[in-house]
């Protein structure tokens, strides 16, 4: 029986317990500029982050992680080779894999690699709506998105003001988050790799994804009443993943 919205919050919760239990190899291919707050949001939750692009050393890292991520904001030729082998050895092993296919609304070439990706399977696709719009040719309305994923047979997780995610049958909005989360670059690329993390413990791709996006936008609420400003944000939203509880969560949760 599939899970429904309004089971998501304690779902979340106890994913989130399994992040810290099992501690979840998460291997990133991801932009420069991402790669520390990513490695220090997924350490927050107990997740372990790697980060090689070395083609020779991919297949090692992967045979010991538990999910992948794949993200495009600096999608480079070393990058793009590794991608290849990550993927490939994320087939191997049957392990999930999230796209972020960062900027591919500014960039025809960055577009066209992300549609080819997709076409590998991705369980989890994460992004904003310029994003959406311009992968999908439609409107980010939930029909279209739904319809989308439902196609394509993947969880699109649609991050804004308020959150999306569908796998086409089920949908899910969460209205958690602050302001000041669009202020901290690479923010959304972290929330990427915490989806994959919770792929890692989670099979049920909706779930997982929705569960990550709950608790980023439940970190950042609570973040966002202790900071000054997009500096100590950046500081406070890893303190908030660290401290997060079961009943936190859950007292925070709005999610339809």
């Amino acid at each position: 029986m599939h899970a429904t919205a309004k089971e998501l919050p304690i779902i979340a919760a106890d994913i989130l317990a399994r992040l810290r239990a099992q501690s979840p190899r998460v291997h990133c291919i991801t932009n420069s500029v991402a790669q520390t707050l990513t490695a220090n949001t997924l350490l927050a939750v107990g997740a372990v982050p790697s980060m090689t692009i070395a083609p020779e050393e991919i297949g090692g890292f992967m045979q010991r992680a538990n999910a992948l991520l794949v993200n495009l904001g600096t999608f480079d030729a070393e990058r793009q080779d590794a991608t290849e082998v990550a993927i490939e050895a994320a087939e191997e092993f049957n392990l999930p894999w999230v796209l972020d296919p960062v900027l591919i609304d500014r960039s025809a070439v960055r577009f066209m690699n992300a549609k080819k990706l997709i076409e590998r399977a991705p369980r989890v696709v994460r992004l904003n709506r310029a994003e959406l719009v311009v992968l999908t040719g439609a409107k980010a309305e939930a029909g279209a998105v739904a319809a989308y994923a439902s196609a394509q047979r993947i969880v699109i997780g649609l991050t804004g003001p308020t959150d999306l995610v569908t796998d086409g049958a089920r949908l899910a909005t969460i209205a958690n988050g602050d302001p000041l989360m669009a202020k901290v670059t690479a923010l959304g690329c972290a929330e990427s790799a915490l989806v994959a993390a919770c792929l890692a413990v989670e099979r049920d791709a909706w779930c997982a994804s929705a569960a990550a996006l709950l608790i980023m936008g439940v970190a950042g609420e609570l973040a966002a009443k202790r900071a000054r400003g997009p500096g100590s944000f950046a500081v406070e939203i890893l303190d908030a993943l660290y401290a997060l509880d079961r009943d936190m969560l859950v007292a925070h949760a709005k999610v339809s």
